[in-house]
């Protein structure tokens, strides 16, 4: 089986006109046989993010993204193939499947549930999850992985953070920021 591979990241603000906020989104991620496991931890000016209260129900759901979310891409190597991650600070989450650039999207029923933690701290965030790829990928797939972070303000100003941007506009799909090999 492979041997477990960490890699550690930190991701960078897609440049805008307007102030950014300031802050730092680092983490790990590793895979280990056909598991993985992923760290954010977001530090400096937190009051500013606009962050949604933990739910009692946490539940799939769409359009994450347009509020505070966790996200990261996983390709497998040498295919257009791809799964979408999202995890909210609230416990909310939904993973799609597209069949190459923005083709096909579908909600990836192989998951049920996200097995994920947020932790909102004075002077950090952290969000972890560790879950099985098993449903998806099999072992010996080598996997392309994009990570990105959307903040939302609480002045409602939007950033968009991932490991690099290659595009002219902030667009976490392309493949040629999927950077990480796992």
């Amino acid at each position: 089986s492979l041997k477990a591979k960490t890699m550690m990241f930190s991701l960078q603000a897609f440049p805008s006109n307007k102030p950014l906020p300031n802050l730092s989104i680092a983490g790990d991620i590793a895979r280990n046989s056909n598991k993985i496991a992923i760290r954010y931890e977001v530090t400096g000016e937190l009051k500013e993010i606009a962050i949604a209260p933990p739910s009692n129900t946490p539940a799939r759901q769409h359009q994450l993204w347009q509020e505070t979310c966790f996200e990261f891409f996983l390709g497998i190597k040498n295919s257009e193939e791809y799964w979408e991650f999202n995890l909210s600070p609230a416990g909310h989450w939904n993973v799609y499947h597209f069949d190459a650039y923005r083709q096909g999207m579908q909600e990836e029923v192989a998951f049920k549930t996200l097995p994920f933690t947020f932790e909102n701290q004075a002077d950090r965030l952290t969000l972890s999850l560790d879950m099985d790829l098993d449903k998806i990928v099999a072992e010996e797939q080598l996997l392309d992985v994009a990570i990105t972070t959307v903040i939302k303000r609480i002045n409602g100003e939007v950033s968009y953070w991932a490991l690099t941007h290659r595009g002219g506009e902030a667009n976490f799909h392309l493949r040629e920021s999927f950077i990480i090999e796992l």
